[in-house]
């Protein structure tokens, strides 16, 4: 799966990730400190699903009408360690294959998922 990392996804997911096989872009690695709007574009442009703890990108495409059609999964789970995060990022992402055109949020419970603006 192609993959945009958000720069507040940790490094220990990020290596596991890529170590399942996963296309991964971290902006830490490629462009730190990138505004929202300039990480969305990017994942866009290079056909990538965005994973991020950060709740703007729903504002950046349910309000201000940005494009995301690769999809973005917001995690919004408890954080008791990088190695508990890493394994529910592994284990969500392998649960599905539609994640593409969906805005999609993901808590310790469940995922929720609500279809992107067509542009």
């Amino acid at each position: 799966m192609r993959l945009c990392a958000n720069e507040n996804i940790p490094e220990e997911c990020v290596t596991r990730l890529r170590n399942s096989g996963h296309a991964v872009l971290w902006i830490r690695e490629a462009a730190p400190g990138s505004p929202d709007p300039d990480v969305l574009a990017r994942a866009l442009a290079e056909e990538r699903l965005l994973i991020t703890f950060d709740k703007d990108f729903g504002e950046l495409v349910f309000r201000r009408g940005a494009t995301a059609s690769h999809g973005i999964i917001l995690f919004r789970i408890s954080q008791p360690s990088s190695a508990a995060v890493a394994e529910r990022l592994s284990t969500v992402l392998a649960s599905r294959d539609d994640w593409s055109g969906h805005f999609s949020v993901v808590d310790d419970f469940a995922i929720r998922m609500r279809g992107l603006p067509e542009k």
